[in-house]
């Protein structure tokens, strides 16, 4: 395997002679800065970094002579950045990736969280709380990575509104069009019935889409489940109190846009006009961020209890979960990731929630 060394003022031109000489699928072993050295600045001295590099396709020609170097290579290779990566990174963050250049371990982990999804400046600043920017950092690599990690667990809040109780549970499921409530309602339905054995009953106050009720009736009928429409809140009194005897009621609404703040009133006043209904907002983990965030703001007044992230099969930055509960703190219910119904859900815990982030 051909090794090579490249020195430069700047991090963004070493990696550049990097690409022009061994190509853009290149690897990188490590960075160093090596500190003042004479050159042509303006103060008479300036940083050099110096980065180690190999050819992107090396450990394919290495391993038809050591299977050692190949497995040595496999081990490592997770951990190693290309230059289309690291040149990404440098694109957005320059000055950080400067600072980290001496540790190429933290830059790696750097990377991984951006990869992820998760904003820059949160990804900063879980370094900075677990200690990755300061100058020893690199000497105790294993622990910084398990304090990032920690750091980013502190901001992962989970609850369970379906833990056993001896009151009824009366849970309702709200979020913009096509998140899909109708799907997760089905799923809760069919776990809650024919896995837990508790008694369920299933309400849809869904009046704009005809095939939303009708699909929940199919689903209802096969469990045994009973199934009211509510239009109006004295209808969903009405539902309310033939179900009285369930453990358990969910409730499916209408999708709409949470820019229609006349709908969105009116879905507030149905489902608050009872206290004992709590409230879980479906945010779609492919959701762009800055939507996600609008959503889960206008929605908020309907003071839900719980995010429940659907479609985590769909992306994978799912590090805009992270980025959400930053923005707007609550907790984690649920995580569906796929269409199979009852399977494709989870309840959340933060340690599942975390390694869907890397996955």
């Amino acid at each position: 395997m051909q090794v090579r060394k490249f020195r430069a003022g700047t991090i963004q031109e070493a990696t550049n002679m990097v690409k022009r000489e061994l190509g853009s699928e290149a690897l990188i072993l490590s960075t160093q800065r090596l500190g003042k050295e004479k050159g042509r600045s303006k103060h008479g001295r300036r940083d050099t970094f110096e980065i180690y590099a190999i050819p992107g396709d090396a450990h394919r020609g290495t391993e038809k002579h050591s299977s050692c170097s190949s497995d040595c290579l496999s081990d490592v290779k997770s951990d190693l950045m290309n230059i289309k990566e690291t040149l990404f990174l440098l694109s957005r963050s320059q000055h950080l990736m400067e600072d980290l250049a001496a540790n190429p371990e933290v830059i790696g982990l750097y990377a991984k969280m951006i990869r992820s999804g998760i904003a820059e400046a949160n990804a900063h600043s879980f370094l900075n709380s677990g200690g990755a920017l300061e100058e020893n950092a690199h000497s105790e690599f294993e622990d910084l990575h398990e304090r990032v990690l920690q750091e980013i667990l502190k901001v992962i809040d989970v609850t369970d509104p379906f833990g056993r109780s001896k009151d009824q549970t009366i849970a309702a499921f709200v979020g913009p069009t096509g998140v899909g409530k109708t799907t997760t309602v089905a799923k809760l339905m069919a776990n809650f019935s024919l896995k837990q054995k508790r008694s369920v009953g299933l309400i849809s106050i869904d009046n704009y889409r005809i095939g939303a009720m009708e699909q929940l009736k199919t689903y209802a009928s096969i469990l045994g489940v009973p199934c009211f429409p509510a239009f109006t809140r004295s209808d969903l009194q009405f539902a309310l109190k033939r179900l009285k005897d369930k453990d358990v009621i969910l409730i499916d609404t209408a999708g709409q846009s949470h820019y229609d703040m006349q709908r969105m009133e009116e879905l507030a006043r149905l489902v608050t006009s009872n206290s004992c209904i709590n409230c879980h907002l479906l945010l779609s983990a492919a959701t762009n961020e800055s939507e996600m965030d609008s959503a889960a703001k206008n929605f908020g007044m309907l003071n839900f209890n719980s995010y429940i992230f659907t479609k985590a099969d769909e992306t994978k930055a799912r590090g805009v979960i992270i980025n959400q509960l930053l923005k707007l703190k609550k907790p984690v219910s649920f995580i569906t990731t796929g269409q199979r119904v009852p399977e494709d859900i989870f309840k959340a815990t933060r340690t599942k929630i975390l390694n869907l982030m890397f996955q």
